[in-house]
């Protein structure tokens, strides 16, 4: 069966990506033109073919919180702005833990512990890097979860160690395209994340790099971002969008420079860019998208959801998430923690 919009473009992509063929960045800047009924339709057929039906979701706890000594322009935990967030060392093996067997029970399929700073180093802060073994091997071992882990650059032997623990998926956003991250980041540069992202993936974990939208960077960049995350090959995709920071460089707009049309877009052309990976809506998507609004990603090819809260900002419930999910006509995936889902919702309904 052939399956058409009417789009010539949007068609012939769909066409083409179907057949294998890998889509690139020409295609990808025309495709982001089109209109954003044929584009959704047409992601959201490939999403069909390729993927299980299902919308996998993740969750994260903040385990060492701000005084970061990086300076990018979107974040509340650096130590060059003034944002008011509270800070904390490392949490400890026992309360990452627990929030790993809160997310578990709310229906994540995998947990990722997060650090704020440039990296997690082993030779400079050894007792640190030891602490975040021990909270790897009992999320590991006392769950059914999926261990991910976020840690900022990594040297090779530190990639090794992580793998041979057995973290699934290594967590370092790109964040926007090569061209527009000088606009964004001053302390380090594209390349020292695009090292720590090989040196992960040589290293045998599943890469989970993404983007975030709405930061004045151009539908271009949009474009080129996924263009870099094709060339390395990424699993995981997380789609976050601009949730100003008062404090921040970016922190004076009330939201992202995106507007739902363009997100909506840039998703599809996602999925069209990267046809087996999960494109996960994450960060922003309340503050940005209205309540009836949040679904539309999910019928334009995202197959993935962050859950929960997130770094510094509260998350909606995950009984929302769920129903978010199910009005896009999908289920939620239960491959790795077969949670259950009626009891989900019954446990917001008490807390209601």
């Amino acid at each position: 069966m052939v399956y058409e919009t009417g789009n010539p473009t949007v068609d012939d992509a769909v066409r083409r990506v179907l057949g294998g063929e890998e889509l690139d960045r020409t295609d990808g800047v025309a495709l982001i033109a089109q209109s954003v009924e044929a584009l959704a339709s047409g992601a959201d057929y490939v999403r069909s073919v390729r993927s299980d039906g299902t919308v996998d979701a993740c969750s994260i706890v903040n385990a060492k919180a701000g005084n970061c000594a990086e300076d990018c322009g979107f974040c509340a935990q650096s130590a060059h702005f003034d944002t008011g967030v509270e800070t904390h060392g490392f949490l400890g093996p026992e309360a990452v833990l627990e929030a790993a067997r809160r997310a578990e029970r709310d229906g994540a399929q995998r947990f990722g512990i997060v650090v704020a700073e440039k990296g997690v180093s082993k030779e400079r802060r050894p007792d640190e890097w030891a602490e975040v073994l021990a909270a790897i091997r009992l999320v590991r071992d006392e769950t059914n979860v999926e261990i991910d882990a976020s840690l900022g650059l990594l040297t090779e032997e530190e990639a090794r160690i992580l793998a041979d623990e057995g973290v699934n998926h290594y967590n370092h956003n790109i964040e926007t395209s090569p061209r527009y991250f000088d606009e964004v980041v001053g302390t380090h540069d594209f390349e020292d994340r695009l090292v720590t992202l090989r040196r992960a993936k040589d290293a045998g974990m599943d890469l989970c790099a993404g983007v975030i939208l709405g930061m004045g960077e151009t539908p271009a960049d949009r474009v080129d971002a996924a263009i870099e995350l094709q060339k390395i090959g990424v699993e995981s995709l997380p789609v976050n969008v601009l949730n100003p920071v008062p404090g921040t460089p970016l922190g004076d707009a009330d939201h992202a420079d995106i507007t739902t049309t363009e997100l909506v877009k840039t998703v599809a052309v996602y999925r069209l860019l990267h046809p087996d990976a999960r494109v996960r809506l994450t960060g922003g998507r309340e503050v940005n998208l209205a309540p009836d609004e949040q679904h539309l990603p999910f019928e334009a090819g995202a197959d993935g959801i962050l859950t929960g809260d997130y770094l510094t900002t509260d998350g909606q419930s995950p009984a929302a998430d769920i129903e978010v999910v199910e009005r896009a006509g999908l289920e939620p995936n239960r491959a790795v923690n077969d949670f259950d889902v009626d009891a989900v919702k019954r446990r917001e309904a008490r807390d209601d």
